[in-house]
């Protein structure tokens, strides 16, 4: 009885700090959130008026907001699309192929995701650059002399592809060694039983590969879909800062900008509302699309 009574006290006392710094920093800003989006506020007097749900009214008629949603929908769309497909097709090719130099790659293509977002963003704005830039610089070769620059972060039409891109090479090294090391956790004679049997490579990896790492496929799917909301607010701040002309908008630079640049505190708050329902909403709807049954080996 004292022994289980003593484990219980270690358990207690080993989660406790956790749970108290999860409940100060989490789940009461939370609320916080909720409370304050109820109020009209500046953010900086002392003066608040309690408006109840005025600031969610205003919200459904800001076509600012609803363009920043379109922006923030599209790169998660995009970004998770391209970055999953090609995390595992170079993950497959990594693992699969004898490609000399595996570990060397495996660096060179985490490197990003341990690059700050600041010099992200620098590096990227070093290539974007419309007169000196390197992505304009080897365009030109082809487009010829005298061509009018490409203003990838000018132009309102390409912008957000921009933004995409430059979130893609920060994420896709990461999951690429995250499914490597699921991958080589599949038996090799799976692969060569398939192989006897006519299957050629293409396919094993759509019918070994992808169902054998399904569950970490659907992990990384809600985790990175949900913190690309994050990335895109990080990229947007110091790339372009929500420009040109509110184009590149994504929900939580709006939300920023509303709360803290337009002293609309209230308000932002409303916004960061809609964005704590949405990536639940959404991390639920994924969950329940992709949901399949443990395949075992």
């Amino acid at each position: 009885m004292k022994k289980s009574k003593g484990r219980s006290v270690f358990i207690a006392t080993c989660i406790l700090p956790a749970t108290i710094l999860f409940v100060v920093f989490m789940v009461i800003p939370t609320f916080e959130v909720f409370r304050m989006s109820l109020y009209r506020w500046g953010g900086y007097s002392a003066k608040k008026t309690f408006v109840g749900m005025q600031n969610f009214k205003i919200l459904l008629q800001d076509r600012k907001f609803f363009q920043s949603f379109q922006n923030t929908v599209l790169l998660i769309v995009l970004v998770t699309l391209v970055t999953i497909s090609l995390s595992l097709v170079m993950a497959a090719i990594l693992t699969r192929e004898k490609v000399k130099g595996q570990t060397f790659f495996r660096v060179i293509f985490y490197i990003p995701n341990i690059l700050s977002v600041v010099v992200i963003s620098a590096i990227f704005s070093a290539i974007y650059d419309p007169n000196n830039g390197l992505l304009n610089s080897l365009l030109g070769i082809f487009r010829g002399k005298g061509a009018e620059p490409i203003l990838w972060l000018g132009d309102q039409n390409i912008v957000i592809y921009s933004i995409a891109i430059a979130m893609i090479w920060q994420a896709v090294g990461y999951y690429m060694v995250m499914y490597m090391a699921s991958m080589s956790a599949v038996p090799e004679s799976l692969y060569e039983s398939a192989g006897l049997e006519g299957a050629g490579k293409i396919r094993q990896f759509f019918t070994i590969t992808i169902p054998l790492i399904w569950t970490n496929i659907r992990t990384t799917l809600t985790f990175f879909i949900i913190s690309s909301i994050n990335l895109s607010f990080l990229i947007v701040r110091v790339l372009t800062d929500g420009g040109p002309d509110n184009s590149t908008q994504v929900f939580l630079s709006y939300m920023y900008n509303q709360a803290y640049t337009n002293s609309s505190y209230g308000y932002g708050m409303a916004i960061g509302v809609v964005v704590f329902i949405f990536s639940f909403a959404l991390s639920a709807i994924v969950n329940a699309v992709t949901k399949r049954d443990v395949l075992e080996y």
